[in-house]
């Protein structure tokens, strides 16, 4: 049994949802996103709530149920309050800007790296060292962020490179005489 499929979605205020079949829609403030629910996975709506359950008992109806409803109520919370991710740079010389609506990257290179947004994703650069990510679909938002962080990921000596406001760097000690 599902812990988290159990539990039903509710429908935020200010968000319109729509069933259409296996096709969950929200529209909210921040824009619209679609979900289309796997087979093995019933979705019903009741009065301001969406309740997800499977088909049948096999191993991947089961897998299908609380991912179905993760991935519903994300769509709901995006609608309505959007995500953001934050990165940090360190490093000497490395820094951030914008440039019109593309971010302009200094990270050691011999060039600058210029990443272009993907279409519903804002990038803000509020300090040279801070960037911060908004949008209203999670996965959008997510691997914006990790596609900015590959550029340098952080190394464990210094700590140098482009790592999430929230990760903690497992630092090495380096050589001894």
């Amino acid at each position: 049994m599902s812990r988290i499929g159990k539990k039903p979605v509710t429908i935020p205020d200010g968000v319109t949802a729509s069933l259409d079949g296996q096709t969950v829609t929200a529209k909210g403030p921040k824009g619209e996103l679609t979900f289309v629910v796997n087979e093995q996975v019933k979705v019903m709506m009741e009065e301001g709530t969406i309740a997800v359950n499977p088909a049948n008992e096999s191993k991947q109806a089961r897998a299908f149920w609380g991912m179905s409803r993760t991935m519903i109520e994300n769509i709901m919370i995006g609608v309505k309050d959007g995500f953001e991710k934050k990165l940090e740079i360190n490093g000497v010389g490395y820094r951030a800007a914008m440039q019109g609506s593309n971010l302009q990257l200094s990270l050691g290179f011999s060039h600058d790296v210029v990443y272009t947004p993907p279409q519903g994703v804002s990038i803000a650069v509020p300090k040279p060292t801070e960037i911060v990510i908004t949008g209203h679909d999670k996965q959008v938002v997510g691997q914006c962020a990790a596609e900015i962080r590959a550029y340098r990921p952080p190394e464990p000596y210094k700590g140098k490179g482009v790592k999430y406001a929230d990760e903690t760097i497992f630092r090495k000690e380096g050589k001894k005489k």
